[in-house]
């Protein structure tokens, strides 16, 4: 297994207050005490940055977006320039969520597009693949997830060493269902292969496992050689929950 720290990122979706994100946040900071063995990251509805910029400040959480425009300024209503995240301290932005293609018709194209325009501002994208369940009954997952990725590699190759990749299958995002830890490997490991034959320095890439992750299962999936984290829905908005996850993360 490698040595690079691993990362557990909360991601909040359409969910949140101000006073349940103050709650929640103070739970988890606390709740950290001195720090944690791994990187912490919440991503958070837009509207909520200034907020979460504030409670976070000097603490080991991290602030991500949930999306980023792929144009740096101009007429897109209601998109976010990546120069706009960076004024709130945004280190991370998910890119290419499931939910973002399903429900915006986000392509392969626009996802790289995403990555390359954080990329370029010293943002961190967490780029998200994943395959449909009916993808994965026809025997596609391999070909989904790699077509996804190769996007990406194809526009940001040269430095593709300094991104994150999500693998979450579709089917099992707010489900219930988790693949297992030996099924979610298996397409990691594809994934670092594919990184690996584009990048020298692919060992660096953490690959975030985010289908489903919960205190209960967080363990056994982490302990998988090619897990490197987490992107974790529901279970990041109870800092119980998300604090056993991050304790499982070492």
């Amino acid at each position: 297994m490698n040595s690079k720290k691993k990362l557990i990122a909360g991601n909040w979706k359409m969910n949140g207050g101000l006073a349940a994100n103050e709650a929640l946040l103070k739970a988890i900071i606390a709740g950290l005490g001195d720090g944690a063995a791994c990187d912490v990251a919440v991503a958070v509805p837009a509207p909520y940055l200034a907020q979460v910029q504030s409670l976070t400040f000097g603490s080991a959480v991290a602030v991500a977006s949930q999306d980023v425009s792929q144009h740096e300024a101009g007429a897109f209503t209601g998109e976010m320039s990546v120069a706009m995240l960076k004024d709130f301290g945004v280190r991370y932005a998910l890119v290419g969520h499931s939910e973002r293609r399903q429900y915006h018709g986000e392509s392969d194209v626009v996802v790289a597009e995403k990555a390359q325009r954080a990329l370029a501002a010293g943002l961190t994208p967490i780029i998200c693949v994943g395959e449909t369940l009916q993808e994965r009954e026809a025997g596609q997952t391999e070909a989904v997830v790699k077509r996804q990725l190769a996007a990406v590699i194809h526009l940001n190759g040269h430095c593709i060493s300094e991104v994150v990749v999500a693998y979450e299958p579709v089917w099992a995002i707010g489900t219930g269902r988790t693949a297992s830890p030996e099924q979610a490997q298996a397409v990691h490991a594809v994934l670092r292969a594919q990184l690996s034959a584009a990048s020298e320095h692919a060992d660096r890439i953490r690959l975030l496992y985010g289908g489903s992750m919960n205190a209960a299962n967080a363990a056994q999936l982490l302990a998988q050689p090619d897990i490197d984290g987490g992107l974790v829905g529901g279970a990041s908005l109870k800092a119980p929950d998300f604090l056993q996850i991050i304790a499982a993360a070492r």
